[in-house]
């Protein structure tokens, strides 16, 4: 198996807007590297971003920093997340997806849509990431052929 190797790095304020910046700059480098069908990425890494912003200290404090890494292996994408944590309890999935929620599907989202998924708590924040099964021609989720 080959090692993963970085596509890319990016801090982003603890802001809205870093939702949609990190899903140009995924969509960008996986492009630029030759992956296709991005769809089930930019959805993921959107999610974590906005969860980041919503329940970190990230989000909550004035230059609150999230930073988001992307790197590949010939058969899988990896997103990771990484905010400054906070006091709350660890991430949660729903049971199921609630399509008429306005909230609380994120999670359930990278449970369904990717690969693999995880957190980590470390002393400076926790990290949340994703892997999305894929070739530099593809990227689909859960292995689901194009």
């Amino acid at each position: 198996m080959k090692a993963a190797r970085l596509l890319g790095v990016v801090e982003l304020p603890g802001t809205e807007i870093s939702a949609s910046t990190a899903r140009a700059y995924a969509r960008d480098l996986l492009t630029r590297s030759g992956y296709r069908r991005l769809d089930d990425v930019e959805l993921l890494l959107t999610e974590l971003v906005a969860n980041s912003v919503t329940h970190s200290a990230s989000g909550r404090r004035d230059g609150g920093r999230i930073t988001v890494e992307v790197t590949a292996t010939h058969d899988r994408v990896y997103v990771t997340v990484t905010d400054e944590g906070g006091p709350g309890p660890l991430p949660v999935v729903p049971a199921q997806g609630n399509g008429l929620a306005e909230s609380g599907r994120g999670l359930w989202l990278v449970r369904e849509l990717s690969s693999a998924w995880g957190w980590q708590d470390e002393p400076a924040g926790r990290t949340v990431w994703f892997a999305v099964a894929s070739t530099p021609e593809t990227v689909t989720a859960a292995g689901r052929p194009c």
